[in-house]
């Protein structure tokens, strides 16, 4: 099983590297759900870390409806991405009505092109998940990173695990949030091939990831 860390700094990237970590998301403010890191950081940590770096592309907090020119910096932000050598970019965009905005997310993706594209947990604010995955098929993104619609991706299982037999392998199903080394097995025993999570421990200055 993939297990994909969030990182908000330098120092927890390479914690997670050496803690195993197959994949790391890299972003800022987790408090508000994660925004896109700064430049600097980004480049520092794709030269540094030796495992794939998936930066977030989210320009402000709040809601996932963006304006002409917040889409302009987003795709300049994958530019960037691209430019480095990351791995893949993580985003997401949704109409008023909560559907998936499907021409802003072709722009980003066709930005994105050559990189992984995950589409992030904006899908858990949808009205309507399988329809909304559809879409995201049809768009062949990569990846889809939810919790199920709810707080926790233990709770959200029943959904996830429906979305996962819907995807029928055209696009994986990344459970995130609140996964950690009391339930991780059942989203193994679910099917699920990678788990995405940023729980972490501090002890005597060193960091744990909860698996």
């Amino acid at each position: 099983m993939i297990v994909e860390i969030c990182a908000n700094s330098f120092e927890s990237a390479v914690a997670a590297q050496r803690g195993g970590a197959d994949r790391i998301e890299l972003c800022t403010q987790l408090a508000v759900g994660g925004l896109t890191p700064s430049r600097h950081l980004i480049k520092k940590v794709v030269s540094k870390l030796s495992i794939p770096i998936h930066v977030l592309i989210r320009p402000r907090k709040g809601d996932f409806c963006y304006s002409k020119e917040e889409l302009n910096i987003m795709k300049n932000d994958i530019e960037f991405c691209k430019y480095l050598g990351c791995s893949g970019v993580v985003s997401g965009v949704l109409r008023s009505d909560l559907t998936i905005d499907l021409i802003a997310i072709k722009q980003l993706i066709e930005a994105a092109d050559g990189l992984d594209f995950t589409f992030h947990r904006a899908f858990d604010c949808v009205k309507d998940p399988l329809v909304s995955l559809e879409n995201l098929i049809d768009l062949k993104i990569k990846r889809v990173l939810s919790s199920g619609l709810k707080p926790s991706a233990i709770e959200g299982i029943s959904l996830l695990s429906d979305m996962n037999k819907l995807a029928n392998q055209q696009i994986e199903i990344m459970p995130g949030s609140g996964i950690n080394l009391g339930n991780v097995l059942r989203f193994k025993n679910k099917g699920f091939t990678s788990i995405h999570l940023s729980a972490t421990t501090t002890t005597r200055k060193k960091i744990s990831f909860i698996f």
